[in-house]
């Protein structure tokens, strides 16, 4: 476990993000990040490869699918923020013993509402997916994944967890490596599962969620062999309940409203797949192809989002706000450099991108029409992350929640279903550009003029970073 290296004289730690060029710093903090999630995000590409060749109907099932692991995921995204957050700020108070009893009820925490959230799954299974529009067949498909996806979910939610507490202890090399080896292990096991290969035996759509089971615990277990044996933060002593709900607090406090944010776009993507439901599995299974491009389309955004939390915190409790007011207009520029990018090569290469996953005609014109007209709007989406994530670091957690609901359920489930209704799948690509367009044009007005108040002006109090008591 590392130790301060904050002394009077100054720091020369290279984790000190308080001196040096603010545009150097995001690069170096962003591009392990690009790796780590490109990696995970791989996965739901490559299960949404392997399954399009298995037929349209299995691969409406993972479109149907898709919203409610990105919602699960979210909350593992959310509890892992939590608990780097509390767990840095005590590394930083030299409390060794707490960083321990944290690391170790932080992990509880999230193997308790992990198994707690398999159960509500499995039960709640069939009245979930048929509210979302799955009809009799699909639905066979979706429990033939979901009833080995949710027990899983012990496996996801851990190394999401874990790999957060290496990262608030300066290791953010060991969790890549462990997104990464995942990531191969899943690519290896999806065809050899789905399509038997190699001796095994054809498990079709269940292969694919035995896959993802098998690379999820390879991690848990990668994860936690380091926390215990090199960094000796798991703890075997019994705390007492007091000790206990006090961890979870500390935990949830930042945790819940983090989760929250990230929640609201799969949520959102739940909605928008019911209003589909009605236009054809073949269109509900190009939206799922879209979206999973998008997310891949998104991740030096996302990993950008990222990098911004330790450099805008430590420079928050430095009191250097200009370089705060400094990351967040580099990170908005780079969203929109990034978003030109994007949108050529979408433009130009929708049909083929769309093709790889499906030869469904109508699955290629639903997701080709998504990839020709959206990405030009992932500048608002990005300054939504952006923006979102410079107020985590400044501990308020809400105003990311605002922007992510507006832009969400306020803006993109509403236009969903109202345009789609009259225009079709052309519909669908013009509520999403839309609605990242002017979600994203609220945040840019709000985080800018917001932090260059606190910049310049000197009378307005920083808000209470501390651990809650």
């Amino acid at each position: 476990m590392p130790t301060s290296g904050h002394g009077s004289g100054g720091s020369t730690d290279k984790r000190d993000l308080t001196h040096g060029g603010v545009r150097s710093q995001l690069v170096r903090l962003t591009l392990p990040l690009i790796g780590g999630v490109s990696a995970i995000m791989s996965m739901g590409l490559v299960d949404t490869y392997f399954v399009g060749r298995l037929g349209p109907r299995q691969l409406a099932a993972m479109g149907f699918i898709a919203p409610v692991m990105f919602t699960f995921a979210s909350v593992g995204i959310g509890l892992g923020a939590g608990a780097s957050s509390v767990i840095a700020r005590v590394i930083g108070a030299g409390d060794e013993a707490r960083v321990r009893r944290l690391t170790t009820d932080s992990l509880v925490l999230a193997l308790l509402i992990g198994a707690v959230a398999a159960a509500l799954g499995l039960l709640t299974l069939d009245p979930l997916f048929r509210a979302l529009g799955a009809d009799a067949e699909v639905l066979g498909f979706i429990r033939e994944y979901m009833r080995i996806w949710y027990p899983a979910l012990l496996a996801l939610l851990g190394p999401m967890v874990a790999n957060n507490i290496l990262r608030a202890n300066g290791d953010s090399l060991n969790p890549g490596i462990i997104m990464v080896v995942a990531a191969v292990a899943n690519l290896i096991l999806d065809p050899v599962l789905i399509f038997g290969l190699a001796g095994f035996p054809r498990l079709g759509l269940a292969g694919a969620a035995w896959a993802t089971a098998g690379s999820r615990v390879m991690s848990l277990l990668a994860a936690l062999a380091i926390l215990h044996f090199r960094e000796r933060l798991i703890s075997f002593e019994r705390p007492s309940l007091s000790e206990l709900l006090r961890s979870w607090r500390e935990v949830l406090a930042m945790g819940l409203p983090a989760a929250g944010g990230r929640m609201v776009n799969p949520i959102g993507i739940g909605v928008v797949t019911a209003a589909l439901a009605t236009l054809g599995p073949s269109v509900v299974a190009g939206f799922g192809v879209a979206t999973r491009v998008e997310m891949f389309a998104t991740i030096p955004m996302r990993a950008l989002a990222a990098a911004l939390a330790p450099l805008v915190g430590q420079n928050w409790g430095a009191h250097h706000r200009d370089r705060v007011l400094a990351a967040l207009r580099e990170s908005i520029a780079f969203c929109a450099l990034w978003t030109v990018v994007t949108a050529v090569v979408c433009g130009l290469f929708a049909g083929a991108i769309s093709r790889a996953f499906s030869e469904g005609p109508v699955v290629v014109q639903t997701a080709s029409r998504y990839l020709w007209i959206v990405p030009a709007s992932y500048v608002g989406y990005g300054v939504v992350m952006v923006g979102a994530a410079t107020f985590n670091a400044l501990g308020r957690p809400m105003v990311g929640l605002v922007y992510y609901g507006l832009r969400t359920i306020a803006l993109y489930a509403p236009l969903a279903w109202l345009l789609t209704a009259r225009y079709g799948t052309w519909g669908l690509a013009a509520a999403a550009f839309i609605a990242n367009a002017l979600a994203g044009l609220v945040a840019w007005l709000y985080s800018t003029r917001r932090v260059e108040r606190y910049a310049y002006d000197e009378c307005v109090p920083r808000p209470n970073l501390s651990i809650a008591e």
